[in-house]
């Protein structure tokens, strides 16, 4: 069996190859329940050990994963991941994969191809909230699928999104890169929203997002968090990575239900079944789209089968 370390995953994957990936994988046949997510230390802290199955018609895997966020405090990493590969036919294990790496690309490649079914064919303006390691992956994917000019960086951290925003212009020096110090201005901007904070209140209401605007809200898995409000929730077609999980953990999306304002019946479709054509995507120029992603074990399989095949 390999062990694959991240420096190969870097080195090996390209976005729009690993977009494409997952997009056969997700239109596919696969295996995939959901994810089991257990909280360590209940009630004191919000420590989470995670194990995300699936499998594949050639390959089956496993990812698992700690994430600790109070480590931050300390300098020291919040998430830890690793991804083991097992051959469908004869169940010999195949590689292990450092999955935190894999969690970057994946996240940010499975949040651009939700874009791509539902952000504006001539989405030009995409804001980043967020200035974690996954921010540069986002931006990176969404001008993969879209024709974005502007991208703008939104941190509680000005220094750190001055940061992310230096690191972008060196990759892709072509396009308008800034700071953006005013969110609100910022998401009235924009053609395409993602979140990825670590925000337990809403980054962007709804009343700032104006007609045609997608939103991507991948940060929060807590049932009581949110990086957006209900009103950008009752406003939107809203569609999920997957249910299961979404109605699991997601506060965006438990938090309208439980006010009465959102049914689970009103989520319009999956990730797979946008991938399959059994659920369109964005009807016209004025609709507003938000898509919730907690992550899936299906992106984690199909990246990390990526990398194997390629290292």
């Amino acid at each position: 069996m390999r062990v694959i370390e991240a420096a190969d995953v870097h080195r090996v994957l390209e976005l729009p190859a690993l977009i494409e990936a997952l997009r056969t994988a997700f239109g596919g046949r696969a295996g995939m329940p959901p994810r089991l997510m257990y909280r360590l230390d209940e009630g004191r802290s919000h420590d989470v050990f995670a194990l995300l199955p699936a499998w594949a018609d050639d390959v089956v895997g496993v990812k698992a994963f700690t994430y600790l966020p109070d480590n931050a405090g300390r300098g020291e990493e919040v998430l830890h991941a690793n991804i083991l590969l097992f051959d469908r036919r004869s169940g010999e294990p195949l590689a292990l994969v450092e999955g935190r790496s894999v969690t970057f690309w994946r996240t940010a490649a499975m949040t651009a191809l939700a874009a791509d079914y539902l952000a504006r064919r001539d989405a030009a303006r995409l804001l980043v909230c967020g200035t974690g390691n996954l921010a540069p992956y986002l931006a990176l994917a969404h001008a993969a699928v879209r024709p974005i000019r502007e991208i703008a960086i939104w941190g509680r951290n000005p220094e750190k999104a001055a940061r992310v925003v230096e690191e972008l212009r060196r990759v892709r020096a072509d396009l308008d890169i800034g700071v953006a110090g005013d969110v609100e201005a910022a998401a009235r901007h924009a053609d395409v929203i993602c979140c990825a904070t670590a925000s337990r209140t809403p980054i962007i209401l709804g009343e700032w997002v104006g007609p045609g605007t997608h939103a991507s809200v991948i940060g929060n898995h807590e049932r009581d968090a949110r990086e957006c409000d209900t009103e950008l929730v009752v406003k939107s077609r809203v569609y999920v990575d997957s249910r299961a999980n979404v109605l699991n953990e997601a506060g965006e999306i438990l938090i309208p239900i439980s006010e009465g304002r959102f049914r689970e019946t009103e989520i319009a479709g999956e990730l797979a079944e946008l991938c399959t054509g059994t659920v369109a995507g964005r009807a016209g120029d004025d609709e507003i789209t938000l898509f919730k992603s907690v992550g899936t074990a299906l992106a984690d399989l199909a990246a990390a089968r990526l990398v194997a095949q390629r290292v």
